[in-house]
């Protein structure tokens, strides 16, 4: 019998905020909140955006002033909440209205008269052409150019972007200020934070969780889609030498995928088990799910960190998915909504999932999220909230177009159906379950994804399905989207709201939603009204994936039934010690206190620290050994 992957910890960043305490979740559904969990959310946004902090028993302001907390976070509030969600894009990413380019042109010689200019000897080009002419010029160090012929040369100019919003960071939070981030790419910036916020929920000091397993039982997948594209990374490598500057000697390795799960292992755990990282496009947070939940279902591992940071709000991005026609462009949400040509558009509406609409929004986040299996959890008295009952990949098959829709997604999808009819009935997927749909808001999802959860729906006899779509808020963060989608669903299972999608006002016409529920607006439902979630994904190149989730009151009722009533009252006596050190460090992030991991050049290991023989490896800084009695799979063919 399978191991259950249980959710013993979350954390992260969005547009929404920390994700740990379900922050930003509550940012999605704030106005349903009650008045102290709606300051909650300020204190913590607050506190995050370097706003607020308690010096010496005192609230102060980001300058150190002594502020009045309630009336202060009043005060605050129009901006916090402006500075949050999808929204006109901030200089802190680019300066949409200034793009600076190269723009190539012919300089000839006017009336048969030569062209001439000065400039730095050290400036000349390491192969001179044939047609220029040098003097000394004079000024020192100088040298006079004469050109007879025509010459090409790239002058700089400006462009301005044709979309002008994204689903940002809030204002004024900046993780390179987390700790010592050395030049690091924005994404691995936010892995640090996110993957810290992660480990710091959990409630139990990494130290004493990993004694209790073998080095190599813990896994860490996790990682981008895009890359590390801003200069730090591979943006700057591609970059640099056309913009007349040198390549860096981390810009290449620092830009890998996979980046995020090595920073996890090596400066963040110390693990020494299993790592990688699956590119699935907009599918990547399960494709990496998929593979923890493998390794624990299986036996081989007992804890995996799952993960993803993408932070693609560079000007090339927006580029190359604006001349794709992907994105909503300012022009095209003028037309949406009949505006003037120069008036602004509503961007907090960039994003309509199932309307009228244009095109997606670019988004940035990092998620991750800790998984112990039941035995572990149980153990340990590891917090609950949730668990996976699996995750399901399939390709589209044939394509016309790399970028169009095809049946893979259909098949994810039901089978996630079946998967969680097997665990809490027909009268639970009828009933007690909703679906995270991926949403994106360009017309060709909203056709496709309609009709692949309708026909799912009807094909299980769900007569409304309840059909949220959270990038209605935070936009696309490609590689994280599944982790925001993950988070949202376990907010819900902590406050009973479903978020509407607020940004779509009327369905499309050719939206088919005869057996669904798309949600234009915050649903009260009940902490433990909903059993389970289906979170949907779909990437360019037929990158299909779908996974059920179960409630964190249905894993519970799972694991009471497999290790008994008397084990379950020992574990909840160990949670009650857990919960109140996660509910410590969730008051110290609204306190400003910053606890991010950083642990560079910490106890490196080197060969020394290893012993072995045939049937063991020693490491000397754990407690557990790796064993070499491997099972044998084929014995029946040795």
């Amino acid at each position: 019998m399978a191991n259950l992957p249980v959710i013993t910890s979350f954390g992260g960043i969005n547009a929404a905020g920390r994700s740990s305490g379900f922050q930003a979740y509550r940012r999605l559904v704030f106005d349903q909140l009650g008045q102290n969990e709606q300051l909650g959310v300020l204190q913590n946004l607050a506190a995050l955006t370097g706003q607020l902090k308690l010096q010496e028993q005192q609230w102060c302001d980001g300058a150190g002033n002594a502020v009045e907390l309630n009336s202060y976070l009043q005060e605050l509030r129009p901006a916090l909440l402006g500075g949050t969600l999808i929204r006109k894009l901030e200089e802190a990413c680019f300066d949409a209205d200034k793009i600076p380019l190269h723009r190539q042109a012919i300089l000839s010689p006017a009336d048969n008269s030569p062209l001439q200019f000065t400039l730095r000897r050290k400036d000349l080009p390491s192969s001179i052409p044939g047609s220029w002419q040098l003097a000394d010029a004079a000024e020192s160090g100088k040298v006079t150019v004469t050109v007879t012929e025509s010459m090409s040369v790239m002058f700089q100019d400006f462009r301005e972007s044709d979309v002008k919003c994204a689903g940002q960071l809030p204002s004024g939070f900046d993780p390179s200020q987390c700790y010592n981030s050395r030049n690091h790419p924005r994404a691995l910036q936010m892995t640090v934070f996110g993957a810290s916020d992660a480990i710091q929920s959990l409630g139990i000091e990494w130290e004493e969780v990993r004694d209790r397993v073998a080095p190599d039982q813990i896994s860490v997948y996790a990682g981008s889609c895009l890359s590390q594209l801003d200069y730090n990374g591979n943006g700057g490598m591609l970059q640099a030498r056309l913009l007349g500057n040198r390549v860096t000697s981390k810009q290449l390795p620092l830009g890998l995928n996979e980046m995020a799960a090595d920073f996890i292992n090596a400066y963040l755990l110390g693990n020494l088990g299993s790592t990688g990282h699956t590119n699935g496009a907009c599918a990547t947070f399960l494709y990496n799910l998929r593979q923890g939940i493998r390794d624990i279902q299986s036996g081989s591992h007992r804890i995996a960190i799952i993960g993803s940071s993408e932070s693609s709000l560079v000007p090339e991005v927006f580029d190359a998915f604006a001349t794709m026609g992907a994105l909503a462009s300012d022009d095209s949400l003028r037309a949406l909504d009949k505006l003037a040509a120069d008036a602004e558009p509503d961007y907090r509406r960039a994003c309509r999932p199932f309307a009228q609409n244009s095109g997606f929004t670019v988004a940035e986040s990092a998620q991750f999220i800790v998984l112990f299996d039941d035995a572990l959890a149980m153990e340990t008295g590891a917090s609950v909230y949730g668990s996976i009952n699996d995750v399901f990949i399939n390709a589209d098959g044939h394509k016309k177009s790399i970028t169009g829709p095809g049946l893979g997604n259909y098949l994810t999808m039901a089978k996630a159906a079946a998967a969680t009819r097997n665990i809490i009935g027909q009268q639970g997927l009828e009933n007690a379950s909703f679906v995270q749909a991926h949403g994106t808001g360009t017309p060709q999802n909203r056709v496709s994804e309609a009709a692949i959860l309708n026909k799912v729906a009807h094909s299980f006899g769900i007569e409304q399905w309840p059909v949220v779509a959270i990038k209605s808020y935070l936009g696309h963060s490609i590689a994280s989207a599944a982790g925001d989608q993950i988070m949202a669903s376990l907010g819900v299972w902590k406050d009973g709201i479903l978020p509407g999608i607020l940004t779509t006002h009327d369905l499309a016409d050719d939206v088919e939603h005869s057996n669904l529920d798309f949600l234009l607006a915050h649903k009260q439902v009940g902490a433990e009204s909903m059993e389970a979630a289906i979170i949907n994904s779909k990437g360019f190149g037929g990158n299909n994936a779908s996974a059920s989730i179960l409630a964190p009151h249905v894993t519970r009722r799972m694991l009471e039934k497999r290790h008994g009533k008397a084990a379950m009252q020992a574990y909840e006596a160990r949670n009650t010690v857990v919960q109140k050190a996660i509910n410590e460090y969730g008051e110290s992030t609204s306190r400003g206190e910053n606890r991010a991991i950083y642990k560079f050049d910490y106890n490196v290991l080197g060969d020394e620290a290893l012993s072995m023989d045939d049937r063991s490896i020693q490491i000397d800084t754990r407690k557990n050994g790796i064993s070499l009695e491997l099972n044998n799979p084929y014995t029946d063919m040795c």
